[in-house]
């Protein structure tokens, strides 16, 4: 009820604030934003009235502002009976969990703003939910929403934006646009990703929010091979990439990925599939968008000669699409709009149908099973061969909000980590899904890094821990090698850096963006990437699910940045503070040790305290947001990672590997003939 009638406010409110800002060009256009910027708005603005109507507007807008508050105000206290409409019947969404689908159509002919120029239709969908239903959370409302849109509109290309974004530039879609209608490339792009882009965060990015590395190189980069990943927000796609359809490539875009050649040079024949292969892309080329009413849909789709209808049987298409014949014929329709003979009440009841809890059911719509399933749906796009495209306007088009509090990032990292890991143990994954298709091989090798990464954790908690090690028993985890050997690390280590410098003056990245991210990328391995694993193998092994929670967004109104330094307790904070204390204790039991042993152990030390040293300065951010503002920290932390790290340190001191056990046996004084 809420989300409904904040919808009807802002239809309402919008009247007035659409012709404002394409009178005056204003940027951006969400108001919240546009009036909370700290910069002259009086610049490039040459209407002597601007100033007039922008007071009036910023009145409009608080005022509205307030009918929101009041609105929130009245539904946290909910009647007994429920919530009724105006004529008096009850709100049918008054159980959230137990409702039928909901669709009010806000002026059904688009509404006209204060200048009598048409707006945009604005649609309220409330899919069903009933109890015994699974609904997939986002992934389901986005498949309930192309339904619906394809019944009722049926447009050509969508948009999706998260709740917690924004539009930071009115020329967006036309960014897009660019790309879906281009001659040569349209027909084969299935969606056009924009990077994120955040406010709110602080000055130096403590825990590595802007993903710039992410971004800005790894995005960046794979624009060149077949095109990025999609990440959930801030991305435009084609509609006939959704559905599952293949796209429509030219005779160079069937070349293998790799041409193999004979040993006289010449290229081997191809085989009988793939020339069957390309023969069935390039009649897709030949065929032209058609269109099909219902009847032609109901009598089997009979009498066309285009791929799809030859393909596919009438119970083919129901197990595809679902038993809607409306929905079903605006698939064929590849430019968009709906047929003209259907009847809008005939379209509103099948929306309605489209949007129900079982309408899923014994078909083949979603790729659930996963909390990133992003992921999924761009891969299995580029795994029929579509491409996409990277768009990096100078100014933003969209921006969000991130979690600036240390436990919210964790917890936002632990499930994008473990949706990778539970598509790495699917039938959907990388490693193996779909050889032989048209997915490129280096599209492969990145989704593949995509997926894995979590399993880094593994060695890297190894990493950060041996230094430790090597101070409390005093030995070196690096052997003594050969000046031949030692040329090749050198070698490797220069390549290293070279390639990281190439990619930093490549992408425009600073070094402050790329330290803060590998300093997370430690942060995060320690905590949330091993948990991920470990919770991803509990579910697929023993059944056992973990509910993600919605990551929290910054909320200011405390002050700037009041929200980084709020603790929340959670158990990810365990692993990162027991490696730091672990290191810490190193630290002293080693340069305790070289001042009872004299000048000659200080040499050795100097060695071992830099790699502990290291560790500490990527966990430093940890450390910084775990003392917080107050320098205060939880004792539940304190306790658990002193005893973790008291109880490695003693049984490694004990154990002692780097030992023979001839050399443990003389230290008993159990020396026998081995000795």
């Amino acid at each position: 009820m809420l989300t409904f009638e904040s919808l009807s406010e802002t239809a309402e409110f919008a009247r007035k604030w659409v012709p404002f800002c394409k009178k005056h060009n204003i940027e951006p256009r969400a108001p919240e934003f546009y009036f909370q910027q700290k910069i002259d708005y009086l610049k490039d603005k040459i209407q002597p009235s601007f100033v007039k109507e922008r007071r009036a507007m910023k009145r409009e807008y608080e005022e509205f502002k307030i009918r929101i508050n009041a609105l929130v105000a009245k539904a946290q206290k909910v009647p007994e009976e429920g919530w009724t409409m105006a004529d008096g019947t009850a709100w049918p969404g008054n159980n959230p969990r137990d409702h039928p689908g909901m669709i009010q159509v806000l002026g059904h002919s688009g509404g006209l703003d204060t200048d009598g120029n048409e707006l945009p239709r604005l649609v309220y969908v409330s899919r069903e939910k009933r109890p015994g239903f699974q609904h997939h959370k986002k992934a389901g409302a986005m498949n309930a929403l192309i339904r619906v849109s394809a019944v009722l509109t049926n447009g050509a290309y969508l948009l999706n934006v998260d709740c917690d974004h924004y539009f930071n530039s009115s020329k967006a879609l036309r960014e897009a646009m660019c790309f879906m209608m281009d001659p040569a490339l349209g027909r084969k792009t299935c969606y056009v990703q924009f990077p994120q882009r955040f406010d709110g965060i602080d000055l130096h990015d403590r825990y590595a929010n802007r993903n710039i590395v992410f971004f800005d190189i790894n995005m960046k980069g794979l624009d060149g091979i077949q095109g990025p990943m999609y990440v959930g927000t801030g991305c435009c796609f084609n509609r006939q990439a959704l559905y599952g359809y293949d796209p429509v490539l030219t005779e160079a875009d069937l070349e293998p990925n790799i041409v193999v050649k004979s040993c006289c040079g010449g290229r081997k024949k191809k085989s009988k599939s793939y020339m069957d292969n390309k023969n069935r892309m390039m009649k897709r080329t030949e065929s032209s968008a058609p269109i099909f009413n219902m009847d032609d849909i109901e009598e089997g789709i009979e009498g066309y000669e285009d791929e799809r209808s030859m393909l596919m049987s009438q119970k083919r298409l129901e197990k595809r699409f679902g038993q809607s014949p409306i929905f079903t014929a605006s698939t064929f329709m590849t430019q968009g709009g709906i047929p003209p003979s259907t009847n809008p009440a005939s379209l509103l009841k099948e929306a309605i149908h489209v949007i129900s809890c079982g309408y899923e059911d014994k078909t083949e719509w979603g790729i659930y099973g996963s909390v990133t399933e992003d992921i999924l749906t761009g891969f299995k796009m580029h795994a029929r061969g579509w491409i996409s495209i990277y768009c990096m306007p100078p100014r933003p088009c969209f921006k969000g909000s991130a979690p600036i509090n240390l436990s919210d990032r964790l917890n936002q990292v632990l499930r994008w980590a473990l949706g990778s890991v539970e598509i790495l143990f699917s039938r959907h994954c990388p490693i193996w899904y779909n050889y032989g298709g048209r997915l490129k091989l280096l599209e492969r090798v990145a989704y593949i890094n995509t997926i894995v990464y979590p399993l880094t954790s593994l060695p890297l908690i190894a990493y950060c821990v041996l230094p430790a090690i090597c101070l409390l028993t005093n030995k070196f985890i690096i052997p003594e090698i050969s000046n031949y050997a030692g040329m090749f690390f050198i070698l490797m280590f220069a390549s290293i850096f070279a390639t990281g410098i190439l990619e930093l003056r490549w992408s425009g990245v600073g070094i402050e963006d790329w330290w803060r991210n590998e300093q997370f990328w430690v942060i995060g391995g320690t905590s949330a990437h091993l948990f991920a694993v470990f919770q991803g193998l509990l579910k697929v092994l023993a059944g056992i699910d973990t509910n993600f929670t919605v990551t929290s967004k910054a909320n200011d109104e405390d002050g700037d940045f009041a929200e980084l330094y709020v603790f929340k307790w959670t158990s990810l904070l365990i692993p990162p503070t027991t490696v730091l204390v672990i290191n810490l204790v190193g630290m002293v039991a080693g340069i305790s040790y070289a001042i009872n042993s004299g000048y000659q152990s200080w040499g050795p030390l100097f060695g071992k305290l830099f790699f502990s040293i290291w560790v500490i300065l990527h966990l430093y951010p940890f450390l910084k947001g775990l003392m917080g503002k107050q320098n205060r920290t939880p004792t539940i932390v304190i306790v658990w990672s002193i005893l973790l790290a008291s109880i490695f340190s003693l049984l490694w001191v004990k154990i002692d590997p780097f030992i023979s056990d001839t050399q443990k046996a003389v230290a008993m004084g159990q020396c026998g003939v081995n000795c």
